[in-house]
């Protein structure tokens, strides 16, 4: 599992359009509150004619953010650019210059077989020149993974071609939307996405092969308004975390709060994952019950666990 606090910390993810004008002054001014990441798109969210302008409005707003990082204090979250093709990746940082140091990474959308070498290429390519880390975050969601046949050949054949930048890959992300899409899938509000078998199997599979050693994120949930939105997600975001996803990509600024919320670690946990990190691995036993006298706690067992929970309360904090 990974051991340090980055791969946790990336949270609710915001997508925005890469060419919104108002962007820049939204992050500047805080008004997304002072807990989140950011994903500017240059993909989906953008018509394939508007790309290259789509590239400058980026460039701009990105400029502006860091002069203004230089000027005054305020909430700079984590920035990843989803790109449409690697030359972006290359494009990108060369035009921002020094500005790149706002730029937390890239998001690889429908990453594949047909794409890893040349995205990995590209990441490693733009950090021999940078003097800070530009991570990356693949997104599963391309439409080869759906056959069974050759699924698990492909999952980890991406995975070995991961490896030679693990330490770059801060999150493993799902692509729900897309996913579902391929079968003409689309839930409601008081429905999850645990539910679709098809595409609950594939972040299963997706979980099994990457889960011991990457973060892997939830996917997005579009409900945002309406009688059911909130505790729609509120249970999704459940079973998220049941199924070894941490942190969720989101779509509007509201979501935000629900998000981080729901991933707040109880006091139990909190104090148990202390206890556990704190055993007297030479008693001659490694097995109670915890403090609350709820539920056993076994050192070799939940040692994991316990990690993990730590790298969350210093992410998201501990309820009161």
């Amino acid at each position: 599992m990974k051991n340090q606090l980055i791969y946790y910390s990336v949270g609710p993810l915001l997508y925005c359009p890469a060419n919104k004008a108002t962007i820049a002054q939204s992050i500047i001014q805080e008004k997304f509150g002072d807990h989140y990441s950011l994903a500017l798109c240059l993909e989906d969210t953008i018509n394939d004619d508007s790309v290259a302008e789509a590239e400058q409005d980026l460039l701009q707003s990105l400029r502006t953010v860091h002069a203004a990082s230089r000027e005054k204090s305020f909430f700079l979250p984590k920035i990843f650019i989803r790109v449409r093709n690697p030359q972006q990746i290359t494009m990108l940082t060369s035009s921002l210059g020094e500005s790149a140091c706002v730029v937390t990474g890239f998001i690889i959308p429908k990453f594949s077989r047909d794409n890893a070498a040349e995205y990995i290429h590209r990441i490693m390519e733009v950090n021999e020149r940078s003097d800070h880390k530009i991570y990356v975050m693949p997104i599963y969601e391309s439409h080869d993974m759906i056959d069974l046949r050759t699924r698990y050949e492909i999952l980890y054949s991406l995975k070995d071609s991961l490896h030679q930048i693990e330490e770059l890959v801060l999150n493993i992300r799902v692509g729900g939307n897309d996913l579902c899409h391929i079968f003409g899938f689309r839930r409601h509000s008081d429905e999850s996405i645990h539910n679709i078998k098809p595409v609950s199997s594939l972040f299963t599979d997706i979980v099994t092969v990457y889960g011991t050693d990457y973060v892997i994120s939830a996917p997005v949930w579009e409900y945002y308004g309406g009688d059911n939105w909130k505790t729609g997600l509120i249970a999704e975001i459940q079973g998220d975390k049941l199924c070894g996803f941490t942190g969720k990509t989101v779509i509007h600024p509201r979501q935000i709060e629900v998000v981080n919320a729901c991933y707040r670690v109880s006091s139990s946990d909190y104090s148990d994952a202390k206890n556990i990190l704190e055993w007297n691995k030479s008693s001659s036993s490694l097995v109670s019950g915890n403090q609350g006298g709820e539920r056993m706690n076994e050192y070799k067992t939940h040692l994991n666990w316990a990690r993990r929970i730590l790298f969350l309360a210093q992410a998201y904090g501990v309820e009161q």
